[in-house]
């Protein structure tokens, strides 16, 4: 793990340069969403996204594991899932092996929802990165699951070199 003084070795102009351009991802990010394109653009916030994602890629969870694995609190989660279950992106079932538990599953009109929006965005990062060769898409993927890791990591009181991205998806593909 690099010490402070390994990062005082890279000068202050690159990190005065890496801080500024996360600055402006993050607001460009928060402008535009990042939502995907057509129709389902910035039809889904954030939160429903990364919600209906964690169900989608592990399966039905308590809303204590699925706060664990996004990071933040239960009564957030609780919060954010209301409106899915209302609207029926998500269902609340019995736990299979403890029938007092309940747990969310993404409903068939949640895959359905997620699968759509899914698209639209993955859409809009090729159309973002389209000048890209599949290295460089494949080693900004890799940088920026790392990178969210260190975040995640350091929110938690771990060290970086520990870190795992709980919001990370799906690996990327290999590049052929």
């Amino acid at each position: 793990m690099p010490t402070s003084q390994d990062m005082t070795d890279l000068g202050p102009g690159l990190l005065d340069a890496l801080q500024h351009q996360v600055a402006v991802f993050a607001r460009r990010a928060e402008q535009t969403r990042l939502g995907g394109v057509g129709q389902v653009r910035n039809s889904m916030d954030r939160a429903a996204y990364l919600l209906l994602n964690r169900l989608d890629q592990e399966g039905p969870m308590g809303v204590k594991a699925l706060a664990a694995g996004m990071g933040i609190d239960s009564s957030t989660v609780t919060r954010q899932v209301a409106p899915l279950v209302d609207t029926g992106l998500v269902k609340r079932t019995s736990h299979p092996e403890d029938g007092r538990a309940v747990v969310l599953q993404l409903s068939p009109r949640g895959q359905a929802r997620l699968d759509e929006v899914r698209a639209s965005r993955r859409e809009l990062m090729r159309q973002i990165t389209e000048g890209w060769s599949p290295e460089e898409r494949e080693a900004f993927c890799t940088l920026l699951t790392r990178f969210n890791g260190a975040l995640s990591a350091r929110q938690a009181g771990q060290p970086p070199a520990e870190a795992e991205a709980p919001e990370a998806g799906p690996e990327p593909p290999p590049v052929s």
